[in-house]
């Protein structure tokens, strides 16, 4: 067994253990006292609240009416270094506060919960990884933003699913050949799509492994006419039959550019307020996680995105010992350098690196 298969096992095994303990739903009226509390705390804190797609509906809309930020992982970072509030209140898992951190070192950055963390970091550690990579010296290492500041820092790049596949042909057009972390489907995407010589880390996303082609083909014998969207950390039988791959960006931005008017969405669940509030004409059905091998009944929610709730968004100001985010700046400063590659490249291409992560 893999050090990554081992490290998913006990990944599975936590899941299982926060879905037992799911608190039950708000009443409205608490919601509403909730929500009142965090707007007079994001003000007397001058503090903004950037989110991630895959957090509830409930948290978007509150960072959309309160001025903060709904996007992916690297714009949720960008987002904060560029706003004015000295407190950046991200809603998200752990990386993403971490790669906050990294973009902007002189602003607090607090969580929710530092509890919340993503198989694919935790699939990749740093000693095993940076072992991995001394054994391939001839590979220039290029790691997806789903990864710790201490992964960040042993790459050469970092990219996003977006640009992913620009970065390889790069690559390969140069004649080198790639060291792929952490997640395997991306990595075996990226390598048919753009026939670099990569070598790929075995990690996995716990949400987007359980998407089963059969079970969306099943769904698709019952809505026909519906076309499959698929985010690339999807296993590649889930990608053969998908009519649009992308990330979370390319995603909504293919609701609403493709002629169907029935989508199912094989990627967090959490999408679906973009998506919704996108095409509030068309209709988004989940792709089934069910099926032979699966073990993750998260219904295509990350249960680690689930933890940001609002009543631990209602106090993390008042109370922020211990969910404050800290990266030591010798290693931010080794971190920010593969994600300025990343992003000095993508202005050369004249385009965007917003994705999943």
């Amino acid at each position: 067994m893999s050090i990554a298969d081992q490290k998913l096992r006990e990944i599975r095994e936590q899941v299982q253990t926060h879905l037992a303990s799911v608190p039950a739903r708000l009443t409205p009226e608490r919601q509403s006292a909730l929500e009142n509390k965090i707007r007079a705390q994001l003000d007397a804190h001058n503090a903004v609240i950037v989110a991630h797609y895959y957090t509830s509906p409930e948290i978007q809309a509150l960072a959309e009416a309160t001025g903060g930020c709904v996007s992916d992982s690297l714009e949720m970072a960008r987002f904060g270094r560029d706003h004015p509030a000295e407190t950046l209140l991200v809603a998200g898992v752990r990386f993403m506060g971490e790669t906050a951190k990294i973009l902007t070192p002189n602003k607090r950055v607090l969580m929710p919960t530092l509890e919340a963390t993503c198989s694919l970091d935790e699939g990749c550690p740093i000693d095993e990884f940076s072992a991995f990579c001394d054994a391939h010296p001839d590979r220039d290492v290029v790691v997806y933003a789903n990864t710790s500041a201490a992964v960040k820092a042993r790459a050469d790049w970092v990219v996003t699913s977006s640009i992913a596949l620009d970065v390889a042909e790069h690559l390969a057009d140069e004649g080198k050949k790639v060291l792929w972390a952490p997640d395997r489907h991306l990595g075996d995407y990226v390598r048919r799509e753009s026939g670099a010589d990569i070598l790929v880390w075995d990690g996995a996303c716990i949400v987007h492994e359980e998407f089963k082609a059969k079970g969306i083909l099943d769904l698709k014998n019952v809505h026909p006419d519906a076309a499959v969207l698929a985010h690339p950390e999807s296993p590649a039988s889930v990608l053969e039959i998908a009519d649009h791959i992308g990330s979370t960006t390319q995603i909504i931005r293919a609701a609403t550019e493709l002629p169907q008017q029935k989508f199912i969405v094989a990627t967090d669940q959490g999408i679906f307020y973009k998506l919704q509030k996108a095409a509030p004409d068309k209709t988004f059905l989940i792709a089934p996680t069910a099926g032979e091998g699966a073990t993750c009944r998260s219904c295509a929610n990350c249960p680690w995105m689930a933890m940001n709730e609002l009543e631990l968004l209602s106090d993390v100001l008042d109370a922020p010992e211990g969910r404050e985010v800290f990266v030591d700046p010798a290693l931010a400063d080794r971190a920010m350098k593969p994600l300025d590659r990343m992003l000095s490249f993508a202005q050369s291409l004249n385009t965007s690196v917003v994705g999943r992560a």
